[in-house]
């Protein structure tokens, strides 16, 4: 049996909520930042930014379209515009508007969009996305982010503040475990080494970084000892990490809330492709669309939980 780390956890929360705090701490601190909403400002938790700063904040109804065009032209009067609504709204529904008045014209616009991934859960396929991070991670100009935690979320909203250029900030609706310390560093662009480990290298983002640390528990348990990183940011993706991973461990499992086509595992892989071809296995949605259910159960059988990236992990070490 292999030893791990104990990570310990703080509590559970909603990572959306992480949002909402960040962005009311950066509106005190930077009286730029202003927030608009499309008809969701309860869903996004933005309700505390609009009771301190009505003057600052937007409620353009469901027009996700005009936010966006709102939100680039404000940013030529130096304002640092928050969007805010659903994923899929974000992206899917307004794909032109950001490709041609935020990436294209490298607006300093930041969308956050919550309700992420098959953990929407009950609202269904139709609000279910799984293609955004390929979506976004593919424009120029963009950078992706996809915080763990309810206390990363925060970290990571208040940190894009003060990045000059377009984000896309992706979070999600339920609960899940903060073991993020709530002083601790983000920096857009850098992993976190969540565990050390000699046998396995696994690569997360968003809900599914917590199902790698449990996942790496099991395989302790096993003997096998896994490395698991929490890649955060997704665009710019911190490629040393990778390299410096696989290097010691000779394979690699990448695990997330997206389809398997375009999102982490892909960029893991073309780093590795580049650089040191690497066995891989992926843990992700494999080319469908979700359906109504709860979060757990959604993510049981889509093939994003825990023991997945067990098998996984046990599938790709027999490749070494």
């Amino acid at each position: 049996m292999i030893e791990t780390i104990d990570i310990e956890v703080l509590g559970t929360k909603d990572t959306r909520s992480g949002f909402g705090e960040g962005l009311l701490e950066i509106g005190k601190r930077n009286k730029d930042v202003v927030a608009l909403c499309a008809d969701l400002t309860g869903s996004l938790k933005m309700n505390a930014f609009q009771d301190e700063f009505p003057e600052r904040f937007f409620q353009v109804g469901i027009a996700e379209a005009n936010m966006m065009g709102m939100a680039a032209g404000m940013t030529i009067g130096g304002k640092i515009p928050f969007t805010g609504t659903f994923a899929n709204f974000s992206t899917g529904r307004v794909y032109d508007q950001i490709r041609q008045s935020i990436a294209y014209s490298n607006k300093n616009v930041k969308i956050c969009a919550s309700h992420a991934g098959l953990t929407l859960g009950e609202d269904g396929a139709t609000h279910q996305i799984l293609e955004d991070i390929g979506m976004m991670k593919m424009l120029p100009n963009m950078t992706v982010i996809v915080p763990a935690d309810f206390n990363q979320t925060k970290q990571a909203t208040m940190a894009i503040a003060d990045h000059v250029g377009a984000v896309y900030l992706r979070f999600g609706r339920p609960s899940v475990p903060i073991f993020v310390k709530p002083d601790a560093n983000f920096t857009i662009g850098k992993a976190d080494i969540i565990m050390e480990g000699t046998d396995v290298t696994i690569i997360a983002c968003g809900h599914l970084v917590w199902k790698s640390i449990e996942a790496a528990k099991e395989l302790a348990q096993k003997g096998i000892s896994a490395e698991v990183i929490n890649m955060h940011t997704i665009k710019p993706l911190d490629e040393e990490a990778v390299l410096q991973s696989v290097a010691k461990t000779g394979c690699v499992v990448t695990a997330e809330e997206h389809m398997l086509n375009g999102g982490l595992g892909d960029s893991v892989a073309q780093v590795l492709s580049r650089n040191n071809p690497t066995p891989q296995e992926y843990v992700g949605v494999n080319d469908t669309f979700g359906e109504s259910g709860t979060p757990a159960e959604l993510m049981a059988k889509y093939g994003i939980d825990t023991p997945n990236v067990v098998a996984a992990a046990l599938k790709v070490i027999q490749r070494k």
